[in-house]
Parts: structure tokens; sequence; C-alpha cells
């Protein structure tokens, strides 16, 4: 049996709603309602819709504030705009916010009929591509970095800041998250460009052979040394150095990477003489350096040289809102290398995808829309294409649900100061941001956190 198109009616006005979902309804949509801009954003949290009917003008929160918020959220559902206003301005303004078109009330029936039915096949034949084509953030040179997000925002701006400095730059954030990407923006945007730019990941080769892959040896300094080699250090000179996972590389050495840095000499293995070395060095860890340098297996002062600049990576969670520019740009890579036709993602899929709180970050994104391209036999994307995904959002729910269960017992004041709490984490403890989307002012927050329960 064919599913039905569901469509979520708002309107504050009840009787407006009776008429619109008796209407639909006849038309053979699934219909749900909203009261105002507020409910409405809160329900299409809960679910996916493939389509969207809503008043201009509400008492609560008006048609615009809510169309901000449901597109920032999940930009792939169509909005059709309802006023009885049939002013240029406000059409005009709803249209550049991301409205798919609007209609004036009165309505025309057979023209909100073609318009509904317009809006839904344009959501699953052209949402995606036109993401894509449309929201796809500024790229260093060859390096797509994908965001619009606040967060990506910012750093990207400060990436272009630092790229042509020459300072020493650490990139610090969760496996997935781009850190290379970056590194390669920092190089490809720097002075150096033109230069030489090696990459080592110092987790990748073993200790045994890590100090001559880097310093490089001297022929018969030991075993199997049958000829001189030069290091990273000595072939990237002029250029840049790119150590991934530093972190992981051993404590002895750490030293001789400590006068690299100092001394910008190298020293082969079993050589007597120095050799200068001309480079800028980028690098990366996914671990908690400073947690290391507590436990003795970092260097301090090591990592004040490597950290002159450190630039701190987004995990996907923090933001969601890329998740759709994300998504539509792996279907069409991986369309390319499979040699596929993938048209796009349904609404659908994609509330299931912005759900996941991806621990994997944008790998684990890229690799979910790898398999769900090479599986599929449609020409879209659809919800049993993440089933998986669906399965631990369900498991995750059911812990909530659990978690809310022993949580009946506590105290209003309590369970307040949890929800604060847990907004501010998700805010990166930025109260301001957190009152925001708490809907209260900073002054209110800090008194309900500084309250005893």
């Amino acid at each position: 049996m064919k599913k039905k198109i569901s469509i979520l009616a708002v309107d504050d006005d009840a009787a407006h709603r009776i008429m619109l979902k008796t209407l639909l309804e006849s038309w053979g949509y699934a219909v749900f309602e909203a009261d105002d801009g507020s409910t409405a954003f809160e329900k299409v949290r809960e679910k996916a819709f493939d389509l969207i009917l809503m008043d201009i003008k509400m008492l609560k929160v008006s048609g615009i504030e809510a169309l901000d918020m449901i597109k920032n959220f999940n930009p792939a559902i169509p909005i059709i705009i309802m006023t009885a206003y049939s002013s240029v301005e406000t059409a005009v303004e709803a249209l550049k916010k991301g409205a798919y078109d609007y209609i004036t009330k009165p309505f025309d029936f057979d023209k909100l009929k073609i318009t509904i039915k317009r809006a839904v096949e344009h959501a699953y034949l052209k949402t995606e591509n036109l993401i894509l084509k449309k929201q796809i953030a500024e790229s260093f040179d060859t390096q797509n970095i994908i965001g619009k997000s606040e967060a990506m925002i910012k750093l990207m701006e400060s990436t272009s800041q630092i790229a042509y400095s020459e300072a020493d730059v650490l990139i610090a954030g969760e496996s997935g998250t781009g850190k290379e990407l970056i590194g390669n923006a920092i190089y490809y945007n720097s002075r150096r460009k033109n230069n030489p730019f090696i990459k080592i990941n110092c987790a990748a080769i073993p200790e045994t052979l890590l100090e001559s892959e880097l310093f490089g040896h001297v022929k018969g300094s030991f075993t199997g040394a049958f000829k001189d080699k030069k290091g990273v250090f000595l072939l990237a000179d002029t250029g840049s150095v790119f150590l991934d996972e530093v972190g992981e590389m051993p404590l002895n050495m750490q030293v001789k990477l400590l006068r690299v840095i100092q001394e910008r000499e190298v020293t082969p293995i079993g050589s007597e003489k120095s050799y200068s070395a001309d480079i800028r060095i980028l690098s990366a860890t996914n671990k908690n350096l400073l947690s290391l340098i507590e436990k003795d297996q970092f260097r301090e002062d090591l990592y004040y040289r490597l950290n002159v600049v450190e630039i701190k990576m987004p995990s996907l969670k923090e933001r969601q809102e890329d998740i759709p520019l994300l998504a539509g740009h792996f279907v069409e890579t991986f369309n390319k290398k499979n040699k596929k036709n993938i048209k796009g993602i349904t609404p659908e899929a994609m509330d299931i995808l912005i759900k996941y709180q991806w621990p994997g970050n944008v790998r684990e994104l890229m690799n979910a829309i790898e398999r769900g391209v090479v599986l599929s036999y449609g020409g879209y994307l659809d919800k049993s294409s993440f089933s998986w995904i669906s399965q631990k959002i369900g498991d995750t729910q059911n812990i909530s649900e659990t978690e809310n269960n022993n949580n009946k017992n506590i105290s209003l004041k309590e369970a307040e100061k949890r929800i604060i709490l847990k907004t501010l984490e998700e805010c990166g403890g930025n109260k301001t941001k957190a009152a925001k989307k708490l809907k209260i002012t900073r002054k209110t927050l800090n008194s309900k956190l500084d309250s005893k329960s």
C-alpha cells in the first residue's frame, strides 16, 4: 500500500484548520495540525512531514519566525505560506527565507491543489540538488569545506586568517571531523603553497621506523640502512609538514621534534651533522593533549611549541544544520564513483540523518551515504536506506524513556535545572546561546542555575 503524503497544517484559527484538514484529507493526504509556529517547530522535530502549510500571521510565533526555525533544522521540507495579506513584500520575504510558494486567502482550491502537488514533487526530485548548488559553502581551492552553520563559518574565517601567517598550527577534534581537510586548506592558502607539503600519520608507522621517516638516516647507521635517506622534515624544506595524530608520538621522538621546532634544524640518525629545515608544522590530534601532559605521556614544552595557534574542529552533532549539505554532496560524489543516478534524499530519510548523533562525525555520514547509494535500487535514498540508523535512534530513545521514568520523583526545580544544564552542554557552555534557545533571559538562566533544588 502506498504511503500517504503527510502535511502539517499550521494556523491559529481553529475553524480554518478544520476546513483545511477536511479539504486535504478529501484529496488523499494525511493531515496533522499545529496552532502556532512554536508548536509546528516541535512537531517537525518529532516527525518527518512531506510538506507544511503555514499561516503567516499568528499571535504567538509568526509564520516567518517558524519558517526560519524549521528551515534551519531541516531545509529539505517544502513550506507553503498562507496569507490574507497579499502584499509583495510579505511574499518576497517568505520566499527569500526558503518558502516554496505562497497562496492567498480566500483560497482558489484548484490553485492550492496544484501548488501542493508541485511542492511535493519538487521535494523529491529537486531539493537535494538545489541545496547543494545554492548553499554549498565557500571552499579553499579544490578542498570542499561544506557548511553554513555558525560553527563552520567561524572555522573557515579563522582558517583563512591563519593560513597566510607562518605560525605553526595544532588542529584538535574528534575522529572524522575533517582535521586533514583543514590542514590542506591552510597549506593551499599559505605563502608556501607552491613548495613541498608532506603528510605523515604518527600512529600508522611503527616506532622503530618513525624516527627514520621523520629525521632521515645515513648509510650504515643501522641494519638495513643501505643508503642515505632524507626524512620528512628535510624533504619538506621551504614547505609544510602535516603531522597527523601527533598525540601518538613516542616521548623519545617528542624530544627530537622539539629541537626541530626550536632550532629549525634536523640531525639524521647516525649523523653528526645538522641540516637547516625551513618548514611550517601543522599537526592534528583527536586526543586531549593537556590530559596526556598530566599523565606524563606528552611533553608540555612541545605542546606549547606546536600550539602557537589552535583550531578546534566542531563535531557533526554541533553543526547539525550542515547535514543536508554534506549528504547532498556525498550523494553526488558516490553517484559518480559508482555510476548511479540517485536523485536525492526524501524528507523522511533526511529527518533520520538529522536526528542521529553521528559519533563517527562526517566520516560516518559519508560512509552511510555511500552504503545507501551502493545498495539503492530506486531513484531516492529513503528511510529504508538508513534502517540501521533508525534502529540506533530507537535504542537511544528507549534509554531516554527509562531515564525519564527514573526521574519522575524529582522536583520541578531540579527538572528545570537539568534541562538548562543539558541545553548549556548542547550550546558548548555558551549561556547567551542557551538562554536564547530556551527563550529566557541570561539573567533568568543564571538565577535558575544558582537556585537550590
